[in-house]
């Protein structure tokens, strides 16, 4: 039943498939392989856009009284819309606390609202420059923050939302 030739063709049948294997493998990784390991660059396929700007670590520092000083009210209530979805200014709260008065007032201090803590380890007091700071990144700010928000990246935003917020200081 086995003879010679029958050996030498089962022997052979495993070692052409192997071949095919090992070539085959070969040729995918030479195809799809990206770079990674080997030293050479490493680009993406492709970008995918969060809206959220990469923050330039050497940018200059903003001068946050300068701003306030040319800041818009009425246009920092356009950019509260962001905001409405979890704060009030009407002395209630809703998903996030109250911001009425909020300028000026202690951090974490609104009663009935369950802070994370996060808030205390970076500031005593909501003023112009720990506002500026956290509604920058609240997440880079005040790390274990529950706040999702990513943030507003544009200065003027920012600066125009604190004197809107400064209307409603009661």
């Amino acid at each position: 039943m086995f003879d010679t030739m029958t050996l030498t063709k089962i022997v052979g049948a495993f070692c052409g498939a192997l071949l095919v294997f090992l070539l085959g493998g070969w040729v995918a990784e030479t195809l799809y392989h990206t770079g990674g390991d080997h030293g050479e660059d490493h680009q993406q396929a492709y970008a995918i856009e969060t809206g959220i700007e990469e923050v330039d670590e050497s940018a200059p520092e903003v001068d946050v009284a300068e701003l306030m000083a040319s800041a818009d009210a009425a246009a920092g209530e356009r950019v509260f819309s962001k905001c409405k979805a979890c704060h009030k200014l009407d002395g209630s709260n809703g998903t996030g606390p109250h911001l009425d008065g909020v300028v000026g007032r202690a951090v974490d201090s609104v009663d009935g609202f369950n802070y994370s803590g996060a808030l205390e380890e970076v500031a005593q007091v909501w003023d112009h420059e720990h506002l500026f700071g956290f509604l920058a990144n609240p997440k880079q700010y005040a790390p274990g923050t529950k706040m999702s928000f990513s943030g507003l990246p544009k200065d003027t935003d920012r600066a125009n939302l604190i004197a809107y917020l400064e209307t409603f200081s009661g």
